[in-house]
This record gives structure tokens, sequence and C-alpha cells, in this order.
């Protein structure tokens, strides 16, 4: 640039006409333009002209290094500069105010290679002042750009703690989580280039982190086969203190600025089976497709466990056909059934189960040694196939009902065992076999609305034992919508109502469920249920007040014997105020007994007693 014309700083510009476009609102643009048409940009009178389109679809953001070539004129066509006769590129830092508003906001828009010419209004320009000589004040401009190339430089804290420069573009789209493995080289320097610490090969668990806190951060923005540039603040570095000589790394001078090249060579993913991290997956080798077993699925797999110390206690699917097992079937143990169901098919995983999901507190012999009690045990398996129950959309409409009265069945006999949660799982996988009706006849819509009926109560009555009262409350209530009448899942909403402590709402059902069979011996023993915790919560409101009156009677008495006399004659007022407060209070929640006890006076006869 010349020394007397400084189109690409903002220096020269006012100071409420500074940019940062970090701050500030994204202008709606039509990304589409065809090539000799001119479109405006935002609202604020940029114009932008295509004239070469560019490669992909990808553009540069705020913070990312671009690269280009333009040429600068008035509206009467005079030149003012131009890098092309200069014979250079220009680059600068996008989004940070280092250009007039006008470029920031238009080369926003471009892609690499792309050759358009922007109108920059006096707003987005020099303004009112210009930039004299060359520009006169509130002077229209024109420049011809062309977007070489840009690096992309991301905050990744957003604090200004650590700037990522791509240097080489990673594959696909996955980034590493604080769970995977990753395998990593690096570089690190200090400002002045002096070395700090090198590896070309260390792998290390993400959330755990290694050599300093920017290279967890910084992968998890990574991709497989990416290298960066790191600029690295002392806060994600070694802070005030820095760090002595280490070994064959040297020392961080306290508060210091480190530079470090990044390649993130690969990773395997970890996955959190169970959520409590007490059944663990890490991906050994990648499987095929997207497609996943779920329960029912007959998996083929090739598997060895083994303890702690590498002793092998079995091994299936090697030397003979892979070993065949259905999911959810209690066929293997349930950390293993859990892990398998979230592998694709030729996928090579290392699962770790804790002794929870495996086999417990008691020891087990299994096929070549014995599983000591509380043993954490380790599994290699190969999907090598799976064959997955046919679904509901492969089903014609008998199908479904079969489908669904099958796993009703199920579903009844793990109940009998008292299997809850995986009875559960049958019930409702049934009832969404047949759940939406609208291509059945007549008689098949009696026979689904039936099944629906009962797997939803069985479904409740499962999660009344799992204690997820709310849900059985659901379900219910669904079966009600079908049937009204229906003294079962009126029974069971109260029974969840009570543990909810809705105790209006567990009346009402009760009261209509003894309206419509008089003598259900279990609704009336409900019943009773129900007045016991009536009768226990106005204790407890009893109480309750009670302590409210004691306390306020000693904290006036208190007062009084400290300020006399004249004021006890005032605070004896304030107090029974208080007093007949606490009595209304009183007198409302007997009201309410009297109004509950009085509706369900004509129930009386029907409780077992």
């Amino acid at each position: 640039m010349e020394d007397d014309f400084e189109v690409p700083t903002a220096s020269d510009m006012e100071e409420d006409e500074m940019n940062n476009l970090e701050n500030e609102p994204v202008d709606p643009i039509d990304p589409i333009l065809k090539v000799g048409e001119e479109k405006e940009i935002g609202k604020n009178g940029l114009k932008k002209k295509l004239v070469k389109e560019g490669e992909g679809w990808e553009t540069p953001d705020n913070g990312d290094e671009v690269e280009v070539h333009y040429t600068g004129t008035l509206l009467d066509g005079t030149k003012f500069d131009s890098s092309r006769d200069k014979g250079s590129t220009f680059k600068f830092k996008l989004g940070l105010g280092q250009v007039i508003k006008g470029w920031d906001k238009g080369i926003k828009t471009m892609k690499k290679g792309e050759n358009a010419i922007f109108t920059i209004p006096s707003e987005l320009a020099y303004g009112e002042s210009g930039s004299p000589p060359t520009i006169p004040p509130n002077a229209t401009l024109q420049f011809d750009v062309e977007l070489v190339s840009w690096n992309s430089v991301k905050d990744i804290c957003k604090d200004g703690g650590i700037f990522k420069k791509i240097l080489v573009e990673g594959e696909k789209l996955e980034n590493p989580k604080d769970l995977d493995e990753v395998f990593v080289k690096y570089e690190a320097c200090l400002e002045d280039g002096t070395l700090i610490s090198k590896s070309d090969g260390v792998e290390f668990t993400v959330g755990d982190g290694y050599f300093c806190p920017a290279l967890a951060k910084a992968v998890k923005t990574m991709k497989k086969g990416e290298k960066v540039l790191l600029t690295v603040k002392p806060q994600y570095a070694f802070g005030e203190d820095g760090r002595p000589a280490v070994a064959n790394e040297g020392a961080v001078p306290p508060n210091a600025t480190l530079h470090i090249t990044l390649e993130v060579v690969s990773w395997k993913n970890v996955s959190d089976v169970t959520k409590d991290r007490k059944v663990m997956k890490k991906i050994l080798k990648e499987g095929e497709g997207y497609d996943r077993p779920n329960d029912g699925t007959v998996v083929h797999v090739k598997l060895i466990g083994k303890l702690q110390d590498g002793k092998i206690f079995v091994k299936k699917g090697h030397d003979e056909e892979p070993f065949e097992f259905k999911i959810d079937e209690e066929q293997v143990i349930d950390g293993l059934d859990r892990a398998v169901k979230m592998m694709k098919r030729g996928e090579h995983a290392l699962i770790t189960i804790q002794p929870e999901y495996a086999f417990g507190s008691s020891e087990s012999q299994q096929e070549l040694a014995v599983v000591p009690a509380n043993a954490t045990v380790y599994y290699e398996v190969e999907m090598v196939s799976f064959v997955k129950e046919k679904e509901s959309w492969d089903m014609n409409t008998q199908e479904k009902i079969e489908a669904a009265g099958k796993k009703k069945e199920e579903g009844n006999a793990l109940y009998k065992t008292g299997k809850y949660e995986r009875a559960s799982k049958r019930y409702e996988k049934a009832v969404k076999f047949i759940e939406y009706d609208s291509s059945f006849s007549d008689e098949e819509k009696q026979q689904t609305k039936l099944l629906k009926i009962t797997c939803n109560l069985n479904n409740a009555a499962c999660k009344l034992k799992l204690k997820d009262y709310k849900e059985a409350e659901k379900l219910c209530t669904k079966v009600l919508e079908l049937d009204n009448k229906n003294v079962k899942a009126l029974y069971r909403r109260a029974q969840a109502y009570i543990q909810i402590v809705d105790l209006d709402l567990a009346g009402v059902d009760i009261k209509k469920a003894l309206e419509i069979d008089p003598d259900n011996r279990d609704v009336k023993l409900e019943y009773r249920v129900l007045k016991e915790k009536i009768r226990e919560y106005n204790k407890k409101d009893a109480q309750f007040y009670g302590n409210i009156f004691a306390k306020m009677n000693k904290l006036e008495q208190a007062k009084a014997a400290k300020r006399g006399p004249t004021p006890m004659a005032i605070d004896s007022k304030v107090c029974r105020l208080l007093v007949i407060l606490v009595c209304l209070c009183l007198i409302l929640s007997m009201i309410t007994i009297l109004t509950w006890q009085k509706w369900s006076d004509p129930l009386v006869d029907h409780v077992v007693m």
C-alpha cells in the first residue's frame, strides 16, 4: 500500500466508526448470485456484482486470515490503489476492524477464487472525513476484489486465550469428545522460537488432557488429519508461574505465550454405554453404515473375555461359527448385551464392564476360567452380522397385531419373574406395532384397542413397581381416553397420585372406581391408604401451624421483656392478630377435610375395615 493511502486499515476513521464485527449482527444476504448480476448485501447500501464464480461453498468467517487482490476506484473511474499494480496480494484478518466496514461485510460473502465488484457507500468506507488526498469526503467507492485464499483462525474459547489457525484441513465432520483417546503429534515453542516440547506421536484421553490445557481444548475442535497452529496465552499454557525444565522438555517462563503446531493423526471413539461409566466401549475398528441392532435382534459375533490380568475366561466364534445370541434375552451378561446394541456391522470394539453389569458379587465359572467376585471384565468383540426383527412398517395389519400380541405375552412372562424394566420395554414395543391404526379394518381396530388397553395397563403396573409414578399416571390416562370406565386404570392412577401426593385427584379416581365397581376389594384397600395419607398430612399441617404460633409467641415474649410495658400493649395486639391468622389457616384446613369427607361419606360402606 502507498504511504498516503490506507484502504486496508480503519485507523484513520472516526472512533465511532471502528468496526468489530464479532459483536455486530450479521446482515441477511441472498447467497445466490449469477455472473454479471448485482445485488445489495444487507440494508446499508453495500452492493456486490459477481464477476467470476468461486470454488465450493465455504466462505471465510470473522477472525480468518484472508488473502486478496484488489483495485479501488472512485465512481468516476479514478483509480486510487491496486494490489495488482504492486504485484503482491494483501492479507488481513476478517471481521476485526482491520479494514473498512464494506470490506469486512463484503468479503465475508465470497468463496475461494471468486471475483466481485463491491460498491461501498461512504458510511461503510471513510465517511464524512474521507482519506485525503485521494478519497474525498462522503465518497462512494468501488473495489474489484479477488479472494485468493484464506486460513481459518478461530478463537477456540471465545476469550482470546487460544487462537487456532488451520494449516491442513482434516477429514470427515466428527470431532473427538472427552472420553475419546486421541493420537497426536505436536511441537511447542516460545514466542522467540525456543523449542519447549515435541512428540512424533502420543496418545491420551481428551478429558484428561496432555502437556498443557490448550491441547485438550484444541483437539475437541479438530478433525482426523487436521493440522493447526495454536497461539496459546498463559491461562491455557502454564500461567503466571511458568514451569521448570522437565526431563527432555524445556522450561516455560512465567506468563509465557506458546506457539504449538498440533496434528490429530487419529482417535478411538469411546462411549459411555450405561451413562454411569460402568460399561465403556472403545472402537478399535470402525464399522460399516449406520444400522445397529435393537432389542430382539439376533447377532453373530466373535468375542474374547479377559480378566484384568489378561487371563482369558471365554472365547467364542473364532474357531467355529460366530457366536449367536439374541439381544435383551439375558443370554449374555447385561453390560455385553447393552454394548453390542451400539455396534455396527464389521466393527471391532473393546468393552470394559464393571461388576454391576457383569458377574456381580459372586464368582462365576466360565468356559476357560473362573471370574472372581466383584471383577471388572474386558471383552474384545467383532460384530460379524446381525438380523433385526421385522419392523412395523414392513408388516401388514395382521402381522402387526400378531407381533403386538407376542410382545405382550413376553412382557407378561417377564413381569411374573419380577423383571419389571424389561417387561415395560416389551409392552412399549407392543403398543408401537399398533400405535397408528388408520390402515386397520373396524374389526382389527377393536383388537388393537384391547391390546393397547392391556399393554398400557400392564406397563403402568411396571412403572409403579419401578417407582416411576409420573409415567404410570400418563399410561393410565391413555387407557382412560380409550375406556373412561376402566376400573384398573382408575385404581392404578389413584396409586400414582397418592405417591406423588396429589391426594384430591386420587380421591376423585377412587370415588369413580367404586361407583363403577362397588365391591372391588383392591380399590377399597387403596381408599384406606388414601384416608391414612390425608390424616398424616393434616397432622403435619397442624404441627406446622402450631410450631409457627409457638415460635411467634416466644419471640414476642422476648421482645416484650426488653421493651417494657408500653410497647408490650402494642405487641400484644400484633400477637393476637397473628394468632387469629393462624386460627383461620387451621379452620380452612378443617373445612377442606370436612368437604372431602362429605363427598367421600357415601363410600364408607365400601371400605374394608
